[in-house]
């Protein structure tokens, strides 16, 4: 591993193309650990493409934090050059990487700024130091955070909670706080997804969503959160697959030069990277051809191909379209020199002490506090509560989550399973489609859902099928209680059905902090040993 950059003027141009390439790769330390395969290259390949190919970075999931500390370094160990290790922590490093500090969704602290916008301001700063923390110990440097998109429209099925809000002020101003927090740590932080993914109703991951917004109204709502992200110094801005026809009525924005050039850079002013979205994703993977995405990509101004289906592939069409003339050669050095600016902060302080002691900066009690302090500030409660389990019959504790592989939050250790199993509530777990199969059961219920808006699912929330399901079970009267822990725009639909009386509980948080936490209140709290933390805000 070397933290020199040499001089890329030495670089041949194959080579500088291949600085402005990351590649997807497993976090796991194994090949027969990897997942998802048609996307991580195995060992062998990936050291070859960073070898040979001289790739600028790669982008981590899957494993635990202790599992990338070594993975990181030995990436960095097979590279000639300094890699960008980038990570989707939008959530704290432990939303990727188990044994680290996962934070509730961002809505949550746009929820409580709601009430107090200090107080959000206060933690989404927290979030984003205690995140680049955490990165940097285990040697992540480019933190794919934060979400800058305005989430006002509440059938989005994949930003949703992601989001700090519904207006661009409140957005705003939560971001920058994060970006202020993270900046006490040399990593990098992105604004994502320009020019705003929030008001759309499809998953870019499966296809093209359309803003069909005219050019006053993007200004008014989409633009602003990126010019407060741009003035508080982000390092790199991710573009959007979307189409704008205001601006381009053709190309999506991440392959559009009006808008990644004439918008991003000239209207804006935005110096730093400019990164894709993943290329793989039906948003621009269906437009065109690897290589033509590829090439249109930095034709439109991209620094950072995120994610090509295939690295070599891209370099060479890129490469081609240099020598054809189609691309100049300025305009490569000029993303160079970006990249080279990005990989300096990087490296500026950076020493072997770092990796050694990772463990003890990771999940610290401050941070767990943190959290435990978001959680309970953002949390709705309703009807009569606490309830008050039967001591003559066992009930029913109905879990239902959107995908049972899916799930990394909950297991049999987990809270909201081992509490109602010790109140007499027998646990059954179901996904949205195989609820059918647990309908007709009189007991009495504890209804559990987990549900908020994934990438790939292509749908916001319930399905017409699970809407008729707790149709019927609210009909039957047999639902005791009910525990939402997601999206806000799920207990919207619940309240206009629920009894006032019925207890509920909602939560933005999945993890098993709110987990803890939401049982917590919705029993009697002095029959557990939780540990929550109860402090006040300083």
């Amino acid at each position: 591993m070397t933290d020199y950059l040499p001089d890329w003027t030495q670089l041949s141009l194959k080579e500088q193309i291949g600085q402005m390439v990351v590649v997807r790769a497993s976090g796991y330390l194994f090949d027969r650990q990897i997942r998802y395969p048609a996307w991580e290259p195995p060992a062998a390949k990936l050291r070859y493409w960073l070898q040979t190919l001289n790739l600028g970075g790669v982008i981590l999931l899957g494993g635990s934090a202790a599992e990338i500390a070594l993975r990181s370094q030995q990436l960095q160990s097979w590279a000639t050059i300094p890699l960008f290790i980038g990570a989707d922590i939008e959530e704290g490093v432990g939303q990727s990487f188990a044994g680290a500090t996962w934070f509730p969704p961002p809505m949550a602290i746009g929820a409580i700024a709601e009430q107090d916008r200090d107080r959000a301001k206060y933690y989404a700063t927290q979030m984003g130091a205690i995140t680049a923390q955490e990165a940097l110990a285990i040697g992540i440097n480019w933190i794919y955070a934060p979400v800058a998109d305005v989430n006002n429209n509440p059938d989005n099925p994949v930003i949703n909670v992601r989001s700090f809000g519904d207006t661009p002020e409140l957005v705003g101003q939560l971001i920058t706080a994060f970006i202020e927090g993270a900046k006490s740590y040399p990593v990098l932080t992105t604004a994502k997804h320009f020019p705003g993914h929030g008001d759309t109703a499809t998953d870019s991951h499966l296809d093209l969503p359309v803003l069909p917004h005219a050019a006053s109204r993007l200004a008014e709502v989409e633009l602003p959160p990126f010019q407060s992200a741009i003035a508080a110094g982000v390092d790199s801005i991710m573009s959007a697959h979307l189409l704008i026809p205001a601006w381009d009525s053709d190309r999506p924005a991440t392959l559009s030069q009006p808008i990644l050039t004439g918008q991003l850079r000239q209207q804006l002013g935005f110096a730093g990277l400019i990164v894709t979205d993943a290329l793989i994703m039906g948003g621009v993977a269906n437009y065109a051809s690897p290589e033509e995405v590829a090439v249109m990509a930095v034709e439109a101004g991209a620094d950072i191909l995120l994610m090509p289906g295939d690295p070599e592939v891209a370099i060479e069409a890129v490469d081609r379209a240099v020598r054809s003339g189609r691309l100049s050669e300025a305009k490569i050095h000029e993303s160079i020199e970006r990249i080279w600016q990005a990989k300096r902060k990087i490296l500026r302080d950076k020493t072997e002490k770092e990796s050694l002691f990772f463990i003890s900066q990771l999940e610290q009690p401050a941070a767990i506090q943190t959290v435990d302090r978001i959680l309970r500030d953002s949390m709705q409660v309703g009807g009569s509560l606490p309830l008050k389990p039967s001591s003559e019959e066992k009930g029913r504790n109905l879990i239902v989550v959107d995908d049972l592989l899916n799930c990394d939050f909950l297991d049999r250790h987990t809270p909201a399973v081992t509490i109602p199993k010790q109140l007499g509530y027998e646990l059954q777990l179901v996904d949205q489609t195989t609820l059918n199969f647990v309908g007709d059961d009189p007991r009495k219920t504890l209804l559990q859902v987990f549900i908020r808006a994934n990438p790939f699912r292509g749908i916001a929330g319930l399905t017409p099928q699970g809407r008729d399901f707790y149709e019927k079970l609210l009909r039957g009267g047999s639902i005791q209680g009910l525990i939402i822990y997601g999206s806000p725009y799920i207990l919207e639909w619940f309240r206009s059905q629920l009894p006032s009386e019925l207890p509920w509980i909602f939560s933005y948080g999945q993890i098993e902090r709110a987990q803890a936490i939401a049982t917590e209140v919705m029993f009697e709290p002095s029959k557990f040993a939780i540990s929550v933390a109860k402090d006040t805000f300083q």
